[in-house]
């Protein structure tokens, strides 16, 4: 018998049945050893040796793979095919060697990219030795991580708050969120005005702006004020009396070509986009779809590995691809050769393939039925962008057209028509904070000539307003950690996760905002740390381990370079910087009490200004206490207080907008200003009410009873309609934790039934 290890239960039993009845597969269920959680488990004076241990909860999966082992010939480590995945197989194999438990027998290692019968027979058949330049790249990076995480975060606990934490990665991807609240607050409003004109010809109407006025081209902020806006019309209007000229048509043909195959950053923000999945959600449910999942026939893995930066597909892949849109769509919607990629990452991991499906072959319809809504949209999006990658380019004709009001003023009117769709009748890729109409809309103009005089309908001015940027969304933020090299592809869910876990940021209305000790921390970080967050910094560390990855630089002198400096700065930071430095900011005003300094405070429930006299002097007030009395409260209308019918208000409060009772202190109705979302699961307690999506007054997620206050029944995690297999409790929920990974677990305490679905991405990211 030859012993087969991999990290899950699932992928165990879908790799089983292409072995045969002369292997055994048994999952370690993620990692066996982690670094001692206490100070000195990286010796930074003996050549950072690491002090490692077995984690607890995986003593019995450790024993049980020993047991099996003692029946066995050949032991394969078949972990994931990357950093991470080698790191594993290597703490299995030295627990195992350690112990004494694996005699003479080979150890072989075996990487595969998807879970097919092809190629997991291939892999088997085909093995190599144990990488140790990616094991010494993931020590590396997990020494870093501990380094940074057991120095920093005392630091912190001294200069701001009992409790917080500080990390290589994240601290960075903060910066980033605070920065943009920083731009958004300076950001200083301006108004302009743009001049439209509708036209027609033929019936056909259409619109069109003014570039040119006067001889001048017509800039943002050329037309500045209403009166302005004004003038220019009537001018206009004079000029062209009735009627507008053509004079000039541009006409050309533009190319588009689809996007390439996904890899985990464009799957991440693909997913945010137009699923609305969290990175977390996404990365579970590609998981579930890569590991196998019973389509009739047994368990088959639906896509290839999903941790991955490479937009290279595999030969065959493409042929059968191209087959089917031969078949399907006809040889025209065929490009002449197979489109090939490049990758942008400057260093693409371990040479994967992209996400794809296994077999195109499996359309999302046919295995719909067999899969849950969740990983049907993953699956047929997966799906779509693979097929449309190797299809032919779509054809728009454009259209602009120059149209003059009296000498020196012009208009011009664009449109566009799609001619041949191409890869656009399967897959067109999502935007960010898109502002204008999509251009790929269908814009068609009457057809006109030069020379031709059109009928003048209307000139409209419009007011405008600049705006700010826009705060990051989770597929922008995620897009902007890959371009400025801030982690890798298998960490972003787990930056993303950690800094909401840690409450330095909160996810409203799908956009991050810091919170006041998130904010404080950044300062900190930033002032006294700068090399540290700094982005460049940050992806030349990665660039580095890369590096060790591939056996081209060593690891130990890289934490030396690291490690030096590193320590000096923390020792004199905890010496010389005082708590005052951090938590408080001057300002330029008095107390209106004492005629003391007043400054921007940090306190338990967030950000306020004090008296730097205190605890002589007891002046404080809300931050936002200039803006809030500057605001006028807003009637809610149609509506009024169900407790005391009076008017309803929207109101400003320490965690946001919210609406309330204008009869307040009298009356103090309060509720939400958004409506929960419905998750659709029955409440398991009332079996009347659903559960919705609401947030703490912090900012976090939780799921409660939509029948609230008659039933109080609530969890914090994600609940999906299963019972509990061991005690039938109606609702099981989804958990995600750092040291457990993801997990279908009873809320019920009691229970503790917990059915693993990924292995912990712990290590990949930080302690």
């Amino acid at each position: 018998m030859n012993l087969v290890i991999v990290e899950s239960p699932a992928k165990a039993k879908t790799i089983e049945k292409y072995l045969g009845p002369d292997f055994e597969v048994i999952a370690s269920y993620g990692h066996v050893r982690d670094l001692v959680p206490k100070e000195g488990a990286v010796d930074t004076a003996n050549g950072f040796a690491m002090k490692y241990q077995i984690i607890d909860r995986n003593e019995k999966h450790v024993q049980a793979i020993a047991k099996k082992l003692k029946g066995a010939t050949a032991l394969y480590l078949a972990t994931d095919p990357d950093r991470e995945g080698e790191a594993i197989s290597w703490h299995l194999y030295e627990l195992l060697k350690g112990r004494k438990q694996l005699g003479d027998r080979p150890v072989h290692r075996v990487v595969f990219n998807e879970i097919t019968k092809r190629a997991v027979q291939e892999a088997v058949a085909n093995p190599r030795e144990l990488s140790y330049d990616l094991v010494n790249a993931q020590q590396a990076r997990r020494a870093l991580d501990y380094l940074v995480g057991f120095n920093l975060s005392p630091l912190l606990w001294k200069k701001i708050r009992r409790g917080l934490s500080a990390g290589r990665v994240q601290s960075p991807a903060l910066r980033l969120i605070c920065e943009r609240e920083n731009e958004i607050e300076a950001f200083v409003q301006q108004e302009y005005w743009t001049i439209e004109a509708d036209a027609a010809k033929d019936a056909k109407s259409f619109s069109a702006k003014l570039t040119t006025f006067g001889g001048e081209k017509v800039e943002q902020f050329t037309i500045a004020g209403e009166t302005r806006a004004t003038e220019v019309r009537q001018t206009l209007e004079q000029a062209a009396n009735g009627k507008l000229k053509v004079e000039q048509v541009e006409r050309k043909q533009r190319k588009r070509h689809p996007a390439p195959p996904f890899i985990t950053s464009t799957l991440q923000q693909e997913a945010a986009r137009k699923l609305g999945f969290t990175t977390l959600r996404t990365m579970r449910v590609a998981q579930q779809l890569y590991e196998g999942v019973d389509v009739g026939g047994g368990a088959v893995g639906l896509i290839s590995y999903m941790r991955t930066d490479s937009v290279n597909l595999a030969q065959e892949a493409v042929e059968e691809i191209r087959v089917y849109v031969t078949e399907r769509y006809g040889a025209a919607d065929l490009p002449d050769q197979p489109r090939l990629f490049k990758t942008k990452a400057k260093n693409a991991q371990e040479a994967h393939e992209a996400i794809r499906p296994t077999s195109i072959l499996r359309e999302p319809t046919v295995v719909k039925a067999h899969l849950t809504p969740e990983q049907f949209r993953l699956y047929e999006l997966i799906w779509k962008r693979t097929l449309a990658c190797q299809m032919a380019h779509a054809l728009i004709n454009q259209v602009a057209v120059d149209l003059s009001a009296g000498a020196g003023n012009l208009l011009r009117a664009t449109g566009s028509i799609i001619a041949e769709p191409g890869f656009m009748r399967v897959y067109l890729e999502g935007r960010d904070d898109a502002k204008s109409a999509d251009d790929d809309e269908e814009r068609m103009l009457p057809e006109m000539q030069t020379g031709d005089l059109v009928d003048l309908l209307a000139i409209r001015p419009e007011q405008h307003f600049t705006e700010p940027p826009p705060r990051y969304s989770e597929a922008s933020l995620v897009k902007e950690l890959e371009e400025f090299g801030i982690g890798r592809p298998s960490t972003y869910a787990s930056i993303i996760s950690t800094l909401q876990d840690r409450e330095y940021v909160i996810l409203d209305k799908k956009r991050f905002s810091p919170t006041d000790v998130g904010r404080v921390v950044n300062k900190f970080l930033t002032e006294y740390f700068t090399a540290y967050v700094d982005y460049d910094f940050t992806a030349r560390l990665e660039d580095e381990l890369d590096a060790v990855s591939r056996g081209e630089e060593e690891w130990v002198p890289l934490l030396e370079n690291f490690w030096k400096p590193f320590k000096e700065l923390v020792d004199n930071t905890q010496e010389n910087v005082k708590r005052s430095d951090v938590t408080q900011e001057k300002l330029d005003e008095l107390c209106p009490k004492c005629g003391g300094p007043l400054s921007i405070r940090l306190g338990r429930n967030g950000r306020f200004i004090g008296c730097t006299q205190y605890p002589d002097c007891d002046y404080t007030r809300d931050l936002n206490a200039d803006k809030a009395e500057a605001e006028a409260p807003e009637i809610v209308e149609g509506r009024t207080c169900p407790e005391c019918d009076a008017p309803l208000e929207i109101k400003r409060g320490r965690y946001g907008k919210f609406i309330g009772c204008s009869a307040y202190p009298k009356c103090k109705h309060i509720e939400p200003l958004e409506k929960p979302e419905d998750t659709g699961v029955v409440c398991p307690k009332c079996q009347k009410g659903t559960l919705q999506k609401k947030k703490s007054r912090r900012g976090k997620i939780f799921y409660s009873c939509s029948t609230y206050p008659k039933c109080d029944y609530a969890v914090w995690d994600e609940p999906i309609a299963e019972p509990c297999p061991k005690c039938g409790w109606a609702v099981m929920t989804i958990k995600t934790t750092k040291t457990k990974g993801t997990a279908k677990v009873c809320p019920q305490k009691e229970c503790g039934y917990r059915e693993p679905l990924d292995q912990p991405e712990t290590q990949e990211a930080e302690s």
